[in-house]
């Protein structure tokens, strides 16, 4: 159970989503957590920038399909605002080019609605410190996808890939291809807890912050073949 520090900020989340009573069902969850606090909702893509613009909340999780403007066009007014809110994408599609575009346009996130609480509540934290979070079944969905388009992601600032083992080489290809520390493990067969320390590494000597960018990273520098 995660537990608030006295002096600790909460987290301020808007809820961006037409399907009352999915939005109902986040809402009660994330209003459990000591360090999150709920803001604002809205039923649309249009009420979600013009409530973005009142209550000026640090994370949006704002669905995709909605009625009067979708969730690209949100999500591109959005982080027009100036400070603009990390967005998080909190849908049920699994297309490639949906995951695509909102990551092309800045969203921090996007995340499947059939993912487990705990999964949601790691990846809003994660979000808010910087990092970016996909649902693990979509990473290697745009992988194929920068592939296919290369699709142009924001440039990694002074990596140092020569300083990469052989070994960090190797996680770096599976983590690619979207595979999990567990998954990593056994392909190598190594335990996950040294992986785990690879891929801290990896993360490290590339001045990268997050899984996702590192396949990104991985794509665009033919580092993805084990």
């Amino acid at each position: 159970m995660h537990t608030e520090n006295k002096t600790e900020k909460k987290i301020r989340i808007a809820l961006v989503d037409d399907h009352t009573l999915f939005r109902s069902g986040i809402k009660a969850l994330l209003s459990r957590q000591a360090d999150f606090e709920i803001v604002g909702e809205a039923a649309d893509g249009l009420e979600g920038v013009k409530l973005v613009e009142q209550v000026h909340p640090d994370l949006v999780l704002l669905d995709l399909d909605m009625p009067t403007m979708n969730g690209h066009e949100a999500l591109a007014q959005i982080l027009g605002n100036t400070p603009a809110p990390t967005v998080l994408m909190l849908t049920v599609s699994e297309d490639g080019d949906d995951l695509a575009e909102c990551m092309r346009l800045g969203a921090s996130g996007y995340l499947l609605k059939k993912i487990d609480a705990d999964f949601l509540l790691q990846s809003i934290r994660s979000a808010v410190a910087g990092d970016s979070v996909i649902s693990p079944e979509m990473t290697s969905k745009l992988v194929m996808k920068l592939r296919h388009d290369r699709v142009q992601m924001a440039p990694v600032i002074n990596p140092d890939i020569d300083s990469l083992t052989p070994r960090e080489r190797q996680t770096l290809a599976y983590l690619s291809r979207g595979l999990s520390n567990k998954e990593i493990a056994r392909a190598l067969d190594l335990a996950e807890s040294t992986v785990k320390v690879h891929v801290q590494s990896v993360l490290r000597k590339l001045n990268i912050k997050s899984r996702v960018q590192a396949a990104v990273f991985a794509v665009e520098h033919h580092l993805d073949k084990v």
